[in-house]
């Protein structure tokens, strides 16, 4: 299959495109920057330049392709109202292209849009005012195109893809705790986050890319929810600081911003039982308190892949 690829030179597409390359398929990735471009071209890919914003570049790539995966996600998180758009636009622009072919479009989404509180399911409801609730429109807009022929699905990953060269939530938790000199949880850091290694999230957008049927919603959790505590004490024992507890109002100024504050303080527990039962997928690499430990997350800075 030739796949058309969207943030494949991202922090997970690269795992993405390799596993999809591993599986006989071949990859066009969206590049909207030499550097990107070279990226793509050092994993196999072909480069296709354009950005998420050239709706005419993306519609000629998912035209051209035999499938479409679509992981980009960008903008200023100070303005999620242009974050939503550029999403919304830049599906159904890769959409439109692929109307009643039968072809997979895979679009990526994230699990910290469910209700707090409680273990959610792929069939529940996403909460429209929750922490994330400004990724739904794109859920909405890439299922509106089960009915127009396309096997549209949706992957939702856990806020934590974790693995070596991580800058996300948890690089980002781990040099917060080396600037300030604590490892911080929120409250009684009883929160879970659900987690997934980037090699098994790698594996599950191949799978959907593959077998996923029209209208399928996939999480991406191989744990449903790790106590954040325990994220925070791990973080702790490996740099040999001590834990600490902030309430809200603290956890907002000793975090890079509020927002993340409020993400580091999330409960979202979720369930993927349906979908590793509907794509035989079964995560095997190591978990996220593993992947702290003996992974290169503690390593000194000087020595992280940029």
């Amino acid at each position: 299959m030739h796949v058309f690829v969207t943030g494949g030179s991202g922090l997970t597409g690269p795992a993405v495109v390799a596993e999809l390359l591993a599986a006989g398929h071949t990859v066009t990735g969206l590049a909207r920057s030499d550097t990107a471009a070279a990226r793509l071209e050092s994993l196999g890919a072909t480069p296709h330049r354009g950005s998420l914003d050239d709706l005419d570049s993306l519609h000629s790539g998912a035209e051209a392709a035999d499938g479409v995966v679509h992981m980009a996600f960008g903008g200023d998180f100070a303005d999620p109202d242009d974050m939503m758009r550029r999403d919304r636009t830049a599906i159904e622009a890769l959409g439109h292209a692929l109307e009643h072919s039968d072809r997979p479009f895979i679009s990526t989404s994230g699990t910290l849009v469910m209700p707090a509180g409680r273990v959610s399911g792929e069939a529940d409801d996403p909460d429209p005012a929750g922490v994330a609730g400004f990724r739904i429109p794109g859920e909405r807009a890439c299922l509106s195109f089960a009915p127009q022929g396309v096997r549209a699905s949706v992957v939702r990953l856990a806020p934590t893809v974790h693995g070596p060269g991580d800058h996300g939530f948890i690089g980002m938790l781990t040099a917060t705790a080396r600037q300030t000199g604590v490892s911080a949880y929120v409250a009684d850091g009883g929160n879970r986050w659900p987690a997934v290694h980037r090699l098994d999230a790698a594996v599950l957008f191949r799978l959907a890319l593959e077998k996923a049927p029209a209208g399928s919603v996939l999480h991406g959790a191989a744990e449903s929810g790790v106590p954040f505590k325990s994220i925070a004490e791990t973080i702790a024992r490996g740099l040999d600081l001590p834990t600490v507890s902030l309430t809200p109002d603290e956890a907002a100024t000793h975090f890079p911003s509020p927002s993340l504050s409020t993400f580091y303080g999330f409960d979202g527990p979720v369930s993927a039982s349906h979908t590793q039962e509907l794509l035989d997928w079964s995560p095997t690499h190591p978990s996220l308190l593993d992947d702290i430990e003996h992974g290169d997350y503690l390593a000194a800075p000087t020595s992280r892949r940029p």
